[in-house]
């Protein structure tokens, strides 16, 4: 059940460009280069640093974000609150906050949890190959979102996400399927709002 949806763009500067200098790791997380985010995402795909946020309101809504149709990886898909990559020579830190300015006019304090590794192809359009890092934060600042970025966005109790999973798994990108399960799981305690049993996998 969504309890509030939101819908005006405000910002439509340019704010992701393929020719941006990714940092490209190994598995243990380790700097070995970089590449053009063109060609990070390419095929299958080169690893590369990343993160991913869950930004909460004080009711304990997650701020849940529609990918753009413009988006080359699964557009139109909804996603987490916020998800992109450090540029070469910049801080998980100033990467995120510059993140959540440019896609939610807004910035608020983010706590680490974990990171993981993981693959998901677009059919035949490219790859997200990331070792990707996963906060959580919270926030109650007006969302001004960018629409060269953002089709809508909406907050959603953390029960009816787990009901809009398991019901309709296509809607949701890979990344936000994979954290969620988990910081449903082992990071539940963490999460605001919850009321209900931790988010528990459906065998198929």
């Amino acid at each position: 059940m969504v309890e509030h949806e939101g819908h005006p763009a405000v910002d439509k500067r340019v704010v992701s460009f393929d020719s941006e200098r990714l940092i490209l790791v190994d598995e243990a997380d380790r700097e070995i280069g970089h590449a053009s985010k063109a060609d990070a995402h390419a095929g299958r795909g080169i690893l590369h640093r990343a993160f991913s946020l869950f930004v909460f309101n004080s009711a304990g809504e997650l701020l849940l974000q529609q990918r753009a149709a413009s988006k080359p990886l699964w557009p139109g898909y909804w996603a987490n609150s916020c998800c992109s990559h450090p540029r070469g020579g910049e801080d998980m830190d100033t990467a995120t906050q510059r993140r959540l300015r440019e896609e939610l006019g807004f910035t608020c304090p983010l706590e680490y949890l974990y990171k993981f590794q993981y693959h998901a192809e677009y059919f035949d359009a490219g790859s997200e190959t990331e070792l990707c890092w996963v906060y959580i934060g919270t926030s109650d600042a007006s969302v001004r979102v960018n629409d060269t970025e953002i089709a809508a966005w909406r907050y959603v109790k953390p029960e009816a996400l787990d009901r809009e999973i398991a019901e309709a798994p296509g809607h949701f990108t890979p990344w936000l399927k994979m954290e969620w399960q988990r910081l449903r799981g082992e990071f539940a305690n963490r999460l605001p709002g919850s009321d209900e049993p931790p988010y528990r996998r459906r065998e198929a």
